[in-house]
């Protein structure tokens, strides 16, 4: 392919791109459109996922907190018997 058939191939695919592609509704930002209020929905959908998965890490952290207090106040409640058996 010669330099200038490069160029002409490049000049029309850059002029007939932009025609061929047009932004939909939620580029535009139509409220009403049914595109945009799904594409909303869909965000909210996956806010809520995180938060889901965020409120399980605390509730984790705080079960293992929880259980390292009870298990620390176990270990407190043994007293070690000074002397033992004489051998």
């Amino acid at each position: 392919m010669t330099r200038r058939a490069r160029f002409v191939v490049i000049a029309l695919a850059l002029l007939l791109v932009p025609a061929i592609l047009s932004a939909c509704p939620v580029c535009y930002g139509a409220p009403n459109s049914p595109m945009t209020k799904s594409s909303n929905n869909a965000i909210i959908f996956m806010l809520g996922i995180i938060g889901f998965v965020q409120v399980g890490f605390v509730a984790m952290f705080w079960s293992f907190w929880r259980r390292a207090r009870e298990l620390r106040r176990l270990r407190e409640s043994f007293h070690v018997i000074e002397g033992g058996a004489a051998h």
